[in-house]
């Protein structure tokens, strides 16, 4: 076993709010929906370019949800987009959250 070493870079002393806001946050993954390959988009609708898919399998982080296009999908009909990285969003029809309502903080 080998244990890298790691070297902290200086701080002027303040936390930055991203830095703030990962510490207290705590994101969960979620399965998408069985034998689906999701379309990763650059916003929270259908109208925004496909980005990237997902492979079937897939489990995304949610950092925020937020209201966009009504997709009817595995898990029924949602106006709810889960954001799942800088700029991409998938519909959260197609996301086994557990809930039909929203499970992570409205994105800003």
């Amino acid at each position: 076993m080998s244990v890298d070493h790691v070297q902290e870079a200086e701080s002027s002393g303040e936390e930055s709010a991203a830095t703030k806001l990962a510490a207290t946050t705590t994101v969960r993954y979620y399965s998408v929906a069985p034998g689906v390959r999701l379309n990763v988009r650059s916003g929270p609708g259908t109208s925004y370019d496909i980005t990237r898919t997902l492979p079937e399998g897939a489990k995304v982080p949610i950092y925020c949800q937020t209201p966009g296009t009504s997709v009817s999908g595995y898990y029924g009909t949602s106006n709810i987009w889960d954001n799942i990285s800088n700029g991409e969003f998938v519909s959260d029809a197609y996301v086994h959250t557990g809930s039909d309502g929203y499970v992570a903080d409205r994105c800003s």
